[in-house]
């Protein structure tokens, strides 16, 4: 008997299901796992670097959104269910190797590659649903909860499946039948959810892993530079100029995204929660698209109109997917007013680079760079206003008060 508990312990049961579950570190585990998908994000980066065209950003997109789903599903069943035993560690492992199989079947010929890619994103997709069902077999009250999320993840497998054996006019059908049935589940928990009187908010490791994660992101945008400058031709004192703005740009735009965020708690429920989680996703693309961009422009010394727009419209995807994470996110009370301003701020400067990109004249790299670094540093300038104003009005108030 104490032989079979001992065993027991070692492997480890999911979690219980909680909602009310007290505030906890993101482990090492966490941070391993993640480190994987460093991999897969920068591999269907470079691919996008070698296609940047429609078509290439439709692929982006597509190979984007199945890996943050698989990144999202396992990052929150540990958060809900993991624990220090064999079986989450297992668990996470197994992830680990799909989505390593993942990066390595893009360097195949256009038709293998479509085929291996298809097969490794179907054994992902039978390992997310087993993953979530699996936890009704340890704990009968969380069947119900779990139910959408097999029925509807099996339905996108079948897709994947049938997609094997038809031509490719029906991928534009099947693809978004996909992409709905692995997204729909947690709006149809949440009916479950409220059924029960239970309500469930985005918690704050989970919140600490968004930002982990979009810092890898950013972690490409560095590696587009590195690449760009490692093919640029001759290495001279202009290409020592782009190099410098094209960081200072990475570091702008790093300093904005969490300058705005980091501070900031996500509002509680589960509506504040998922619109997070489908907000990082315009965010994070865009950084991908502008660490392809960055390849292709400090690669070429000649002027890249297409290039540039492609940049500029992904830096306004940016800009106003940050105003928007501002709506479920809440500031200490003091900060509301300036929060609202900023939210509006970031929506005006997207606006603002959104019209850039349909008028800008064609210019060199160097020139180009440094008009954007300019533009982001008078953001940057305008936000650093809003929020000194409030604090010398703050100060000036609690004088008043103290006299």
């Amino acid at each position: 008997m104490r032989l079979k508990d001992l065993s027991s312990q070692m492997w480890g049961a999911p979690r219980k299901f909680d909602p009310n579950v007290g505030e906890r570190r993101v482990s090492w585990l966490e941070l391993f796992f993640d480190l994987v998908y460093v991999i897969a994000i920068s591999r269907i980066t470079h691919h996008l670097s070698l296609h940047l065209n429609v078509h290439g950003l439709m692929e982006f997109f597509i190979m984007f959104m199945m890996i943050f789903w698989g990144w999202v599903n396992g990052s929150l069943y540990h958060d809900l269910h993991g624990n220090e035993g064999l079986r989450t560690r297992l668990m996470t492992l197994w992830q680990m190797i799909i989505i390593a199989g993942f990066s390595i079947t893009l360097d195949n010929t256009e038709d293998a590659s479509y085929r291996n890619l298809t097969i490794t994103l179907m054994i992902m997709q039978l390992y997310i649903t087993y993953l979530w069902w699996s936890v009704g077999l340890y704990d009968q009250s969380h069947r119900k909860y779990n139910l959408p999320y097999t029925i509807l993840f099996l339905i996108s497998f079948s897709a994947m499946f049938l997609s094997l054996f038809v031509s490719q006019d029906w991928l534009r059908f099947l693809i978004p039948i996909v992409l709905i049935c692995n997204y729909t589940p947690p709006f149809i928990a949440k009916l479950i959810l409220q059924r029960d009187r239970l309500e469930l908010s985005l918690s704050s490791s989970m919140f600490e892993r968004f930002g982990l994660f979009t810092i890898i992101i950013f972690g490409e945008l560095v590696l587009g530079v590195v690449n760009g400058m490692s093919e640029a031709r001759p290495l001279d004192g202009i290409g020592l100029v782009n190099f410098i703005f094209a960081l200072s740009i990475v570091f702008a735009l790093w300093w904005i995204f969490f300058t705005l965020t980091s501070r900031a708690e996500p509002k509680s429920g589960f509506n504040a929660a998922t619109f997070i989680e489908l907000l990082f996703i315009p965010a994070l693309i865009s950084l991908g698209v502008i660490a392809a961009c960055f390849n292709n422009l400090l690669a070429v010394a000649g002027p890249n109109p297409t290039v540039n727009k492609i940049f500029i419209f992904a830096i306004a995807t940016l800009l106003i997917s940050i105003g928007l994470l501002l709506l479920v996110m809440y500031y200490p009370e003091q900060f509301e007013e300036t929060r609202i301003k900023v939210r509006k701020s970031m929506w005006w400067a997207g606006g603002f680079f959104v019209l850039f990109a349909l008028i800008t004249p064609t210019m060199n790299v160097t020139l180009f760079l440094g008009v954007l670094l300019t533009f982001i540093l008078i953001l940057i300038f305008v936000l650093n206003s809003m929020y000194y104003t409030l604090l010398q009005r703050q100060k000036s108030d609690k004088n008043e008060d103290d006299g």
